[in-house]
């Protein structure tokens, strides 16, 4: 005999599937959970990269009014300084009615004035109350829907449910990238050129790093 074979059990033959078609499922469900957030992650790490030569100029809304004296008393002066507290909710909804802000989150309220913050992916807000005239004067921005993709890119001021998109969003991409790697490894015997590609992979960044980031 010139040499041995290696002959498979029905049991390793069917553990081996078994395993296979694990891997393949965990990849094509982690794909398709992950797809629509890849293309777009990966079309605002362009963006991002051309920030300066794709995104539009700000534009910038400023409204003002006067805050009735029923609700004015519910802000006005009084010891209550240097506090970070929302607005009370009858004043919250005045404010989304009449200048067409949100009045929801933690604002700063001091001797003289209440300042809410009210960032926002693509944009930023503030509407400011003073305690003592009720006079409200509110400012809005927007940068465009690119300013848009790229704050979402970033988690910047989208909230706490975005927030748990990425993880998950994450998570399933670290699926697609791991079942991937172990049905390239699956498959490797029969493609010789996985590897070298792998590696280049690895060798393409950790090299322009090297050489070219300081």
């Amino acid at each position: 005999m010139h040499g041995t074979a290696r002959i498979q059990t029905p049991k390793k033959k069917s553990a081996k599937a078994f395993w296979m078609k694990q891997l393949h499922t965990w990849h094509w469900v982690s794909s398709a959970i992950s797809l629509i957030g890849l293309l777009l992650f990966a079309f605002t790490g362009i963006t991002l990269n051309h920030a300066a030569d794709v995104e539009g100029a700000p534009k910038t809304v400023e409204k003002s009014a006067t805050l009735p004296a029923d609700l004015l008393k519910q802000v006005a002066a009084d010891d209550a300084a240097d506090a970070k507290k929302p607005l009370p909710a009858p004043v919250a909804t005045w404010v989304e009615k009449a200048i067409g802000q949100s009045g929801e989150g933690v604002a700063e309220w001091s001797a003289d004035e209440v300042y809410l913050a009210l960032p926002r992916p693509g944009g930023d807000g503030w509407v400011a109350i003073d305690r003592h005239s009720g006079e409200v004067t509110s400012e809005s921005t927007s940068r465009g829907w690119v300013s848009y993709l790229n704050d979402l890119h970033k988690g910047r001021n989208a909230g706490t449910a975005w927030k748990w998109f990425i993880d998950i969003f994450a998570v399933a991409c670290f699926l697609f990238a791991l079942t991937g790697l172990l049905l390239l490894q699956l498959h490797a015997k029969k493609r010789p050129t996985t590897w070298p590609l792998v590696a280049a992979g690895l060798a393409i960044p950790a090299i322009l790093t090297i050489i070219f980031i300081h």
